[in-house]
């Protein structure tokens, strides 16, 4: 037999039950789930994915007030007027990357 030790970790209840949930309905014990995140780790040598503060999310113009509206284009004009602009693929990849969209 392989040689184990256990891992103790409180969590919140509803997080286990949904995750035990989804869990089950893929075929994988939680023992198992564990085992594969403890594994990515050794792996990556480090967490398996991203580890940041949410970004914030863009306003909708019809979220802004006309202050905030009348700021945000003020802004865009000084971008132009100092030469920065861009083509509308690299607007894409910054909102892709910046905000996932």
């Amino acid at each position: 037999m392989a040689n184990t030790s256990a891992v103790y970790a409180r969590i919140d209840s509803n997080l286990k039950d949904s995750a035990e949930g989804i869990l089950s309905k893929l075929g994988i014990s939680p023992s198992s789930a564990i085992q594969m995140l403890y594994s990515q780790i050794v792996l990556k040598n480090g967490m398996p994915f991203d580890l940041r503060l949410p970004t914030s999310k863009p306003l909708s113009v019809g979220a802004m007030s006309r202050e905030q509206l009348d700021a945000e284009l003020q802004k865009g004009m000084d971008s132009i007027n100092a030469g920065n602009v861009y083509s509308a693929d690299e607007v894409d990849d910054i909102l892709a990357k910046e905000f996932g969209i």
